[in-house]
């Protein structure tokens, strides 16, 4: 069965990018209103679009690696819709609707079809899941106005602005945008790290199990707790916290890719 609230949120989301676009190079009031109010519309109807999916293959959107990344780009357009609002800034929605629209095609291009239910269930289970991957979301947002700032402050240093080195936004912008981004990550992440292992002590008698996806994640929380405070600080602000906060992403990568698909024993996409 087709979803057809995919292709509407895919047209939506393009609109947005494109009025985003428009506003980094024309920052008028009704242009930046306009991008806002279709990436929340956006978001709307990306929500349906999981519901559907979730119909579709009987169970939750994150139970197969298609749903959890189209969870993981709502989550993405979500925490930035919310900073964006919070900051009163609208510059940074033309460097992150590419990857919302990108996550959110490669995991719509999957055909939907059931899959076997996790054994874990319930509200619990269901939060820490949520806050896991909206976790990861965040840190794809501030690992993307990291690598923005980098290369905006190569080109005030090398004096190469040129035409679209004076587009983007401004270095200040970018350094508040990615710690906000970052304490919500850490924030989300030490709540939903907490709360699986709740769920571990019920479903498997004991908290601790060696898992490498819980040592992992535990390396994400104390690599990105130490960015978020480190880049407050006098020495470490600005480009050198940009680059720590890059190699942290990577980190988040194997932890998504490599460890959720070959070496977790009880993760699956999350």
């Amino acid at each position: 069965m087709t979803n057809y609230f995919v292709p509407a949120t895919l047209i939506v989301y393009a609109a947005s990018l494109a009025l985003y676009i428009w506003y980094l190079y024309a920052p008028r009031f009704a242009v930046g209103l306009g991008a806002t109010a279709s990436l929340a519309a956006g978001l709307g109807l990306h929500y349906f679009a999981l519901l559907e999916r979730s119909r579709l293959i009987n169970t939750v959107p994150y139970d197969d690696l298609p749903g959890s990344l189209s969870l993981f780009a709502w989550l993405l357009a979500a925490t930035y819709l919310g900073l964006e609002l919070w900051h009163r800034q609208r510059t940074v929605g033309a460097f992150v609707l590419p990857v919302v629209l990108v996550v959110f095609a490669i995991a719509h291009r999957a055909a939907s079809r059931p899959v076997t239910p996790a054994p874990a269930k319930g509200v619990i289970f269901a939060f820490h899941v949520t806050l896991n991957i909206l976790a990861y979301a965040a840190f794809a947002l501030s690992f993307v106005t990291s690598v923005i700032y980098l290369m905006q402050n190569r080109f005030l240093r090398d004096r190469k602005l040129g035409v679209i080195g004076w587009r983007f936004p401004a270095l200040e912008v970018l350094e508040r945008v990615s710690r906000s981004s970052a304490g919500v990550g850490v924030i989300s992440l030490a709540i939903g790290v907490c709360m699986g292992l709740v769920w571990a002590h019920r479903l498997l008698g004991g908290y601790w199990h060696g898992d490498w996806k819980i040592v992992v994640t535990l390396v994400i929380l104390a690599a990105y707790s130490a960015y978020w405070v480190l880049s407050q600080t006098g020495t470490w602000r600005g480009a050198r916290a940009s680059r720590l906060c890059v190699v942290n992403f990577l980190i988040v990568i194997f932890s998504y890719s490599v460890v959720n698909l070959y070496l977790s024993r009880f993760h699956r996409f999350f």
